[in-house]
């Protein structure tokens, strides 16, 4: 069976309205969505400072590589009003703020797929960090062969006037499956044509092979 998703009735951004009109159209150009994205920023740096400790102390203490590296980014402007309007979203901040959840995003790469649950585990025992939403695309990859553990997450962050909860978007995932990827997302968005359905099978069977060869690493290491 899969497992349930994780759900906390928590304060999320909601508190963001003391800084702004809440029900204000989303303007890209404004400052008040300037302001938006340094939120956003902020609350990648305080999830990527907690990660990179985790990795320094796993380096440090145990001569253990649990985290390869970390990337981070922020949705661009365009890709947000695009999500919103294709999921019919009034194009206001609360909407924005509510339903869109991966305007941050933190991805994570690590050596070994065990690697993925013994981050995910030590995430969920961070003070403070909130897990909203699971999706485990290790156990239950989708269709196309991709592999990823996904969690959205608030992030506390400290301004000078008020201590706010933000949403951000863990990925969690392997080198080998970074890899491919990255390698099917530049496929899949190939201007030049669609692919194929015999090309989808490949891509499948690609990602089959890479989960097998993990598989053999974990029991070998």
């Amino acid at each position: 069976m899969k497992p349930k998703r994780q759900k906390k009735k928590v304060d999320s951004l909601i508190k963001i309205e003391n800084f702004l009109d809440y029900n204000q159209a989303v303007q890209i150009e404004d400052k008040t969505f300037k302001k938006l994205m340094f939120i956003y920023r902020i609350a990648i740096r305080e999830l990527e400072t907690k990660l990179s400790i985790l990795q320094d102390e796993f380096n440090v203490f145990y001569d253990y590589d649990l985290i390869d590296h970390i990337n981070t980014r922020i949705k661009t402007p365009e890709s947000i009003m695009q999500k919103m309007e294709k999921r019919h979203l009034n194009l206001t901040y609360k909407d924005m703020i509510e339903n869109i959840n991966d305007i941050a995003g933190v991805r994570i790469i690590c050596p070994r797929k065990k690697d993925i649950f013994s981050i995910k585990d030590f995430i969920q025992k961070m003070p403070n960090i909130h897990i909203m939403k699971e999706k485990d695309y290790i156990t239950y990859p989708k269709k196309s062969g991709y592999s990823s553990y996904h969690l959205i997450v608030e992030v506390p962050i400290t301004l000078s006037q008020q201590n706010i909860y933000v949403k951000v978007e863990v990925q969690i995932r392997t080198i080998a499956m970074d890899f491919w990827a990255s390698l099917e997302h530049k496929m899949k968005y190939k201007p030049e044509q669609e692919i194929s359905t015999k090309e989808a099978r490949e891509w499948v069977k690609c990602a089959k092979m890479i989960n097998q060869l993990e598989n053999k690493i974990m029991l070998l290491s």
